[in-house]
């Protein structure tokens, strides 16, 4: 059985300067902790990739499972993918064609995201959109996977 430890890592620099409130970090704990996993951390960093890679770093040594928010878009000081790349072992690009394929179900600008997902050590990385909504969808597009995708890391390659 899993080791069901998650963390939430909001990227923005509003909610870290404290101009915006973290809505899509609370609903990301609050689906996580409906779905059966203990969220050990949750944390908020500024739009900076070395801020983002650190923060990845230093969760995924307690969490299995570490989800961001924000920073996937096409602005600026959009850099969680690129920090997030610079972090991780391997890519797991089917769980990113999945979450692209809910989140075109509901609008079109869900093309306009560009996350990553993958591992580092025995955890998982997913990064979500700043959204509360498109994080929700995207997390709940991956999450029933997540049980095993964190067993395979941990050595356990039986098929469910």
């Amino acid at each position: 059985m899993s080791d069901l430890s998650a963390a939430v890592l909001t990227v923005s620099d509003g909610v870290s300067h404290g101009t915006r409130e973290d809505r899509s970090g609370d609903v990301l704990a609050e689906l996580l902790t409906s779905a059966g996993f203990t969220v050990l951390d949750r944390r908020v960093v500024a739009d900076d990739a070395d801020a983002i890679g650190n923060a990845l770093r230093l969760l995924a040594e307690s969490a299995r499972f570490v989800v961001s928010t924000g920073g996937t878009g096409f602005g600026p000081r959009d850099v969680t993918p690129e920090a997030t790349r610079a972090v991780i072992d391997r890519e797991a690009p089917g769980l990113v064609h999945l979450m692209l394929a809910r989140g075109l179900e509901s609008t079109p600008m869900a093309a306009l995201t560009r996350g990553v997902a993958g591992s580092l050590g025995r955890s998982l990385i997913v990064n979500l959109p700043g959204s509360p909504k498109g994080a929700s969808e995207n997390l709940t597009a991956i999450l029933a996977l997540v049980p095993h995708v964190l067993d395979l890391l941990a050595g356990d390659t039986e098929h469910p």
